[in-house]
């Protein structure tokens, strides 16, 4: 019975994923994030001492946050809580404090709660548990692939040190996938085998994850038929994965800031690479199109006016031809803004001439510039003295004035000396002149 028992476990355990058999059980097992588990780094010192404080791990898909929670629970001797925000809430937030108490009562251990994707916590689920955070009842990790700044509560944030976790790399995936190889007791026990090639292939896929890495292997494994892990197989398994890419996320506004940057800095290759990314990652093109209609307004502008027609055009060819046809022209878009002569002299005045609208409110419209369609309004004075331009020398009607009479006139507008902009300096300046 005790023998059948074992072969029992032995059997559910198998039966487990191999990323979740090949959880590092220690330091020495885990992989990546040097800078927090170095000698000397502060994490690593907590660790070290047995020292549990409250935290949260942010960072992409598979690099450890769960694993490093478990380990500190472990090294500090805790009772260990885990739940998902995902399914969680202030109920089982009690259920867990009422738990923890009970431990603390019976052995005189603390309790680490870990909770998985913190961020779904709105905020009263979020204050849910300070209080015993504060008093000690819990020691809370948190961990987030979203940033904790616009995620989590001030008050939350205040009690917790933020550390970041870094997607890994693909010497650390290549050292986590041999490990798997190898491991006769969690992992595949020696029975595949794996040539340089195919491994580096499924590295690269898991795009710095360490669990999509070891999925990808028993995907791999386990359409390997004769114990070798062929370079054709992995191809397979590995055909049309997406690169990290979140679209209400840290990554997607990452990405879309590094295009826009680019573009503004006149990079045009840089500007390619991040276009392609984002679409490689799945991003609706559609949605690029109408960041880069901003950008031609904002950073380009005046400079030269047929970027933004030349970028509507890019809009509308996606629309007609769709994927992947259209992207061409979007990227061709994407180029042409970024060679363009640059000015933003249109968004600052903008930015300025909006400021001064609600800051002086509702100022009359002086009575030259009204309309005056009816009798009652020319009786009333609309329009009165309005010199109409188009009779005045070169069409521009000099002396008069086009601000509410109770604000001085400004200058939002100040055109850069690149571009189509250098003429319209120069005809604004005699303008302004005569």
């Amino acid at each position: 019975m005790a023998t059948d028992l074992f072969e029992a476990e032995r059997q559910e355990a198998a039966e487990r994923p191999l990323a979740d058999r090949m959880r590092p059980g220690s330091l020495e097992e885990f992989a990546g994030q040097s800078h927090l588990l170095d000698e000397g780094k502060p994490l690593r010192r907590a660790l070290d001492q047995g020292r549990a404080h409250s935290m949260v791990f942010w960072g992409p898909p598979g690099t450890g946050k769960t694993t490093l929670a478990r380990m500190i629970a472990a090294r500090t001797d805790s009772h260990f809580i885990a739940l998902s925000a995902v399914m969680a809430g202030v109920k089982d937030i009690r259920s867990a404090v009422s738990e923890a108490e009970q431990h603390r009562q019976m052995s005189g251990r603390g309790t680490v709660l870990f909770l998985d994707e913190v961020h779904r916590f709105n905020k009263s689920q979020q204050d849910a548990f300070l209080p015993f955070v504060e008093d000690g009842t819990l020691t809370f990790i948190g961990a987030t692939t979203e940033n904790p700044s616009f995620e989590l509560n001030n008050a939350l944030l205040s009690r917790a040190r933020v550390y970041v976790l870094k997607m890994l790399d693909e010497g650390a995936l290549l050292a986590i996938l041999e490990r798997a190889l190898a491991d006769e007791d969690r992992g595949l026990g020696n029975r595949f085998t794996a040539d340089e090639e195919a491994l580096s292939l499924i590295a690269t896929a898991a795009d710095g994850d360490a669990r999509r890495a070891l999925n990808l292997l028993e995907l791999a494994a386990d359409l390997s038929d004769d114990g070798a892990i062929s370079l054709a197989v992995v191809k397979e398994v590995v055909a049309g994965g997406r690169r990290r890419f979140d679209k209400q996320g840290e990554y997607f506004y990452d990405q879309i800031s590094a295009l826009h940057k680019s573009v503004r800095g006149s990079d045009p290759d840089a500007s390619l690479y991040w276009l392609m990314r984002m679409i490689d990652g799945g991003c609706d093109p559609l949605y690029i199109a109408r960041r880069m209609i901003r950008v031609a307004s904002e950073d380009i502008g005046n400079a030269d006016p047929r970027a933004l027609r030349l970028t509507l055009d890019a809009w509308e060819t996606l629309e007609r031809l769709g994927s992947p046809e259209g992207e061409l022209a979007l990227a061709q878009a994407v180029v042409y803004l970024a060679c363009a002569a640059k000015s933003n002299a249109v968004y600052t005045a903008a930015k300025a001439a909006q400021a001064d609208a609600r800051e002086f409110g509702s100022l009359e419209v002086p009575m030259h510039l009204r309309n005056a369609p009816t009798k009652l309004m020319k009786e009333l004075g609309y329009g009165d003295d309005y010199r109409y331009a188009h009779d005045e020398e070169d069409a521009v009607a000099r002396g008069e004035k086009y601000f509410p009479d109770d604000m001085e006139e400004r200058r939002y507008y100040d055109p850069v000396p690149r571009g189509l902009e250098i003429r319209i300096r120069e005809k604004l300046a005699e303008i302004r002149k005569r």
